[in-house]
């Protein structure tokens, strides 16, 4: 048990037979009446955000997530699977667990799978990754105001808003939490 005084951003706590993780949290001490503290929680589950209010000394469980590091073999339908490189175990993971991530998995990448009591929540990415671009429109002289961009489609399906100056062929390095170009590779 952990009570809500203590709640750090990232905790993730079990509420009402839920996982969820502390995104932000305010401790409030009104004038008037007794303190309490405002949590916004993000359900890992489901991936809804639910806001919450908790009495100040309240406690809650917290809830040890196992961070299991796995390699991403191969996608059969809608099935994806993965092996742990140390026994060698493989899991199936099914595309609706991990829609937004496969925008970012590539062949033999090595990523973190999160597991609480046995069940598989889902993946966690590293926060960049590297992808080709497999697809873009020739960058025309010239068409530049500030910060011109264009379409690019890298190797994953996946479509960026990138500068003129990227073409077919460059390794660019993507920001996995929003989906955005940060640099060359």
């Amino acid at each position: 048990m952990i009570s809500v005084n203590d709640f750090k951003t990232g905790l993730t706590i079990e509420v009402d037979h839920d996982l969820f993780t502390v995104i932000d949290f305010q401790h409030v001490k009104p004038g008037k009446g007794a303190a309490f503290v405002r949590s916004k929680l993000k359900n890992l589950r489901n991936g809804n955000t639910v806001e919450r209010t908790f009495r100040a000394g309240e406690n809650v469980s917290r809830a040890h997530i196992e961070n299991r590091q796995m390699q991403y073999l191969y996608a059969s339908g809608k099935e994806h699977t993965f092996m742990d490189t140390e026994t060698f175990d493989q899991i199936n993971l099914d595309q609706k667990q991990i829609e937004w991530e496969l925008n970012f998995l590539k062949e033999n990448m090595m990523i973190n799978i999160l597991s609480y009591q046995g069940e598989i929540l889902g993946i966690n990415l590293p926060n960049s990754v590297e992808l080709k671009v497999v697809e873009t429109e020739p960058g025309i002289k010239g068409n530049t105001a500030q910060g011109a961009t264009k379409n690019a489609k890298v190797e994953t399906g996946l479509n960026v808003q990138v500068p003129l100056f990227i073409n077919e062929g460059d390794v660019l390095l993507i920001d996995t939490r929003e989906g955005q170009y940060i640099s060359r590779a």
